[in-house]
Formats: C-alpha cells, sequence, structure tokens
C-alpha cells in the first residue's frame, strides 16, 4: 500500500514537468512554423524581385550580344522569339516562376548553357575562397570583441575598436587594390610576393597545386577577414557590454568564480544571440561571395561570374545568381532563428 501510494505521488509530481515540456515543444513547432513560412514567403518575393528589378537595366540583350557583328533586323527578331524576349511580360513573368520553382533557372544568353549548370561550375571556387574567410574572421571577431568588451576602456580595447571601424569603413574593393599594389606589383622596398589574381597557375599538380591555390588566395582571403572580423568584432562588444552589469554576472563572482569563468561561462553564452544571427548571415555570403573582391583579384567564382552577366545583360543568369544569393541569406536566417530558441528558452514564448 505503501510503495503503490509513494508510485501515486511521484507520477502526480512528474506530470507538470511533462506538461511544461509538452508546452515548450508545441511553442517551439509554433515558432519553427511561423519562420518556415516567413522564410517561403520571402523566396517568393525574391523571385519577383529578381525578375522585375534586372528589367529595368538599361540595355538590349540581345544587341549587346551581337555588338560587333553584322546582324539584320530580320536575326535580331529571331534571337528575341528565341530567348522569348518577344513575349509580353506577364508571359515571361509566368514562365520563369514556373521554370524557377521546378529548379529551371533558364539558358544564358552570352554562354548558351543552363544557368544551373555555369553556378555550379563556380560554386566550388567561391566556397573554397569566402568559406576559409568566414571561418578565420568569426573566430577572430568573437575572439576580440569577448576581449575587448571584458576590458572596456583599456588600451587594448580602444586599439581594437578604433582599428575595427577603421576597417569596416573601407571599401573591400579599394582594400583589394592597395594589396594588390603593395603585395602583388610590389612598391618601394617591398617586393611583389603574390599573384596580382586568378586561382591557379594552371601548372602545377597534386601538392604543389594546393600549394599554388593557396598562394593566390592569400591577398582575398586578407582582404575579406579585414573588413569583415571588424563587424563580428564590434557587435560581439556591443553584446557583451549590455551584459556586464547583470545581477547573475555579480551573484557568479559572489560565489567565488574566477573572471575567466564568469566571462566563458556565464557572460559570453547569454551575448551570443545578436552574434549568432551575424555569423549565419556570414555564411550566407559563402554562397554569394564578394563580387567586388573576386572580380577586383580576377577569381574565377560567382562573384565574377554575377558581374559577367550584369555588364551584358545576360538575364537569365543574373536572375538566377540574384536567387542563389538571396536563397543562401533567406536559409542562413531561418536556421538561426529555429536556433534562438535552443540557447535561449525566452525566444520564442
Amino acid at each position: 500500500m505503501s510503495t503503490t501510494s509513494t508510485t501515486g505521488t511521484t507520477a502526480v509530481a512528474r506530470a507538470p514537468e511533462a506538461r511544461a515540456a509538452s508546452g515548450h515543444v508545441r511553442a517551439y513547432l509554433i515558432h519553427a512554423a511561423g519562420k518556415l513560412g516567413g522564410a517561403a514567403v520571402s523566396l517568393f518575393a525574391v523571385l519577383v524581385t529578381s525578375f522585375f528589378l534586372f528589367r529595368i537595366i538599361p540595355g538590349d540583350p540581345v544587341k549587346a550580344m551581337t555588338h560587333g557583328m553584322p546582324t539584320s533586323a530580320q536575326q535580331l527578331a529571331t534571337l528575341r522569339r528565341q530567348f522569348g524576349l518577344d513575349q509580353p511580360l506577364w508571359q515571361q513573368f509566368t514562365d520563369y516562376c514556373g521554370k524557377a520553382l521546378s529548379g529551371d533557372l533558364g539558358m544564358s544568353y552570352q554562354f548558351h548553357a543552363p544557368v544551373g549548370d555555369l553556378i555550379a561550375q563556380k560554386v566550388p571556387a567561391t566556397l573554397l575562397l569566402t568559406g576559409v574567410a568566414v571561418v578565420i574572421y568569426s573566430a577572430v571577431g568573437l575572439w576580440l570583441g569577448t576581449r575587448s568588451a571584458w576590458r572596456h576602456g583599456s588600451l587594448g580595447d580602444k586599439l581594437n575598436t578604433g582599428v575595427a571601424l577603421t576597417l569596416w569603413s573601407v571599401p573591400s574593393f579599394w582594400l583589394g587594390l592597395l594589396l594588390i599594389i603593395v603585395f602583388a606589383v610590389g612598391i618601394g622596398p617591398i617586393p611583389g610576393m603574390f599573384p596580382t589574381g586568378g586561382m591557379e597557375s594552371g601548372s602545377e599538380s597534386g601538392f604543389a597545386y594546393v600549394a599554388d591555390v593557396a598562394h593566390h588566395m592569400v591577398l582575398p582571403v586578407i582582404t575579406l577577414v579585414a573588413v569583415g572580423y571588424a563587424q563580428t568584432l564590434l557587435v560581439m562588444r556591443s553584446s557583451l557590454l549590455d551584459e556586464m552589469g547583470s545581477d547573475y554576472l555579480t551573484t557568479a563572482r559572489a560565489k567565488g568564480l574566477r573572471d575567466d569563468s564568469v566571462r566563458r561561462r556565464h557572460a559570453v553564452p547569454n551575448a551570443l544571440l545578436p552574434t549568432v544571427t551575424m555569423v549565419f548571415i556570414n555564411l550566407g555570403h559563402v554562397a554569394a561571395g564578394s563580387i567586388l573582391v573576386e572580380t577586383v583579384f580576377s577569381w574565377p567564382g560567382l562573384g565574377g561570374l554575377f558581374y559577367q552577366a550584369l555588364s551584358v545583360p545576360d538575364l537569365p543568369l543574373v536572375q538566377g545568381l540574384f536567387v542563389v544569393f538571396a536563397g543562401a541569406m533567406i536559409v542562413m536566417n531561418l536556421l538561426a532563428d529555429l536556433l534562438y530558441p535552443l540557447l535561449d528558452p525566452r525566444v520564442g514564448r
């Protein structure tokens, strides 16, 4: 009888915990469903924007493709009909949306190849360059931002913040050109040590090829890191400073915890939410690359391809790249939104 009574008491005690856990799961699912719906609406808005935005670019794609070649009016009309440019705008839009939703991004005007294949060919180079840069500047920015906030007002904090603000305001293409002049071409006593552009020399194989690609990556990666780490540092510093005066940190110190433990175990985890957003946005940039940096360094990635497409304009290729770039950002923001409630249970309640 006593055993039965104890078991019943335990079950009654656990019932509120089970209901609370069930409520947390339900709240998270509702939060996730809302974010997924918002992401779907955003992706459709990207499709609409990508179609109409690039239609206002001045210039005739057909004339640009046939520039310098003797072409009759009948041939121009044939090309317009072939690319569907003679159809009403609403029909072009519905055809574009239908194909895009099925994964068909169209045929490039200038390369005469499927847009999806062209993008797939350039993705590895962009992922290599911007992926390495994002990992480096996210780690450096988080580390320096944490140290600057924890020792705010010190000489190191002032130096880090000043350098970060300066680099954040520097245009990436200008910094890239400056690095090329100084370290690729050479100036004064500084010899040219790095290639001026490209991804490889084209005559290496095996380990020598890996070393050659790494040699070509040095300057563009430095450019991306110099501009990117500053933003991460400043966001992390600001977020951690907001946590510095919180009561829970005072309580942790009163318990006798060392300063490093207070920072690492209590302050930093609670200051990570804004920085998590920044990191996921940076990961979205991995797909987009950096159009200006890739163009300056002649890097054979998606950024350089976008510049080539925009100069024609190659509408299907421009639209396809825009959808990929914006889609990557939307997906990364969605992942950050889904991760928030796991880091801070108060989010989504």
